[in-house]
């Protein structure tokens, strides 16, 4: 396969996906929710922390890329309902309103937020999906989208189930710092995806 062809196949299948209809698009964020919902499995439980490392996020980072932000946010949206509903496809394979209650609230609500920023740039701005500018907008979708909700949703529930708001330092430790280094390389592989697989115009 020659370059041509191969960005010719590349623009085909996005712009297949761009003007597929609400039905489609609805069954594509579907098979993101399922993707987001297997990469869940993927996980390490950390003695110090309730909140355990998981692959679930490059799902996140990739629905936002490939469907756009209302799709995209669609696709988290199932993934949190439906686990809520029963569906175990949340980490550890578990399900219901309690575990999304639970320590990692905030951080299924940062999901939805993450994906809308990503959708929202990788639909509006072609040359946002080179791997480098993707990089850097993926680390902020990451970090600032899914942590800063994820951290507080933590501090809360640390709240009402130790009695105290936990200082800023254990907050981090327990919440942020054990997950920098697995997610950069999330983030890495989901922008490698956007060089590779998406077009630049």
């Amino acid at each position: 396969m020659n370059i041509e062809s191969y960005y010719y196949i590349r623009e085909n299948i996005f712009g297949k996906i761009q003007k597929a209809s609400n039905v489609e698009k609805i069954a594509m964020a579907v098979l993101m929710a399922c993707l987001t919902g297997i990469l869940a499995q993927i996980i390490i439980p950390l003695p110090w922390t309730p909140v355990p490392i998981t692959g679930q996020t490059l799902g996140v980072l990739v629905s936002g890329l490939f469907l756009g932000k209302r799709f995209g946010v669609l696709s988290q949206i199932i993934y949190i309902i439906a686990g809520i509903l029963g569906v175990s496809w949340f980490a550890e394979m578990s399900s219901g309103l309690d575990i999304f209650l639970g320590s990692t609230c905030g951080y299924f609500i940062g999901f939805i937020l993450a994906a809308a920023l990503i959708g929202y740039i990788a639909e509006k701005y072609a040359d946002s999906r080179n791997f480098k500018k993707m990089f850097g907008l993926m680390l902020v979708a990451n970090f600032g989208c899914i942590y800063i909700p994820g951290l507080i949703g933590l501090g809360v529930w640390l709240y009402f189930t130790q009695g105290a708001f936990p200082d800023i330092v254990t907050l981090i430790m327990m919440g942020l710092a054990p997950f920098i280094i697995g997610d950069i390389f999330k983030v890495g592989i989901a922008a490698g995806v956007s060089k590779v697989a998406l077009p630049k115009q």
